[in-house]
């Protein structure tokens, strides 16, 4: 039998805050590499093929941190305002 309860899913501030620092490194190192920062974090989202980002400014360590349930969530907020 299916539970109908619907899950929620919910990152602290700190974590929220550490998320939005990492996104503006990686953002930051596919820049200065000439990289089209927006597109490479859209392939690394879709596909989590870390090879999307650079190792500059070890950009490519600091992304796999972050889990792509959680990236999701904050760019939701983010954009949604909430």
């Amino acid at each position: 039998m299916f539970d109908d309860k619907t899950m929620t899913f919910s990152l602290g501030q700190n974590r929220e805050d550490d998320i939005k620092q990492i996104l503006t490194i990686v953002y930051d190192a596919l820049k200065e590499k000439g990289y089209n920062p927006i597109s490479q974090l859209v392939g690394y989202i879709l596909s989590e093929d870390p090879t999307y980002i650079t190792t500059h400014n070890n950009a490519r360590s600091l992304i796999r941190r972050i889990d792509r349930d959680e990236l999701l969530q904050v760019l939701l907020k983010s954009y949604l305002g909430e």
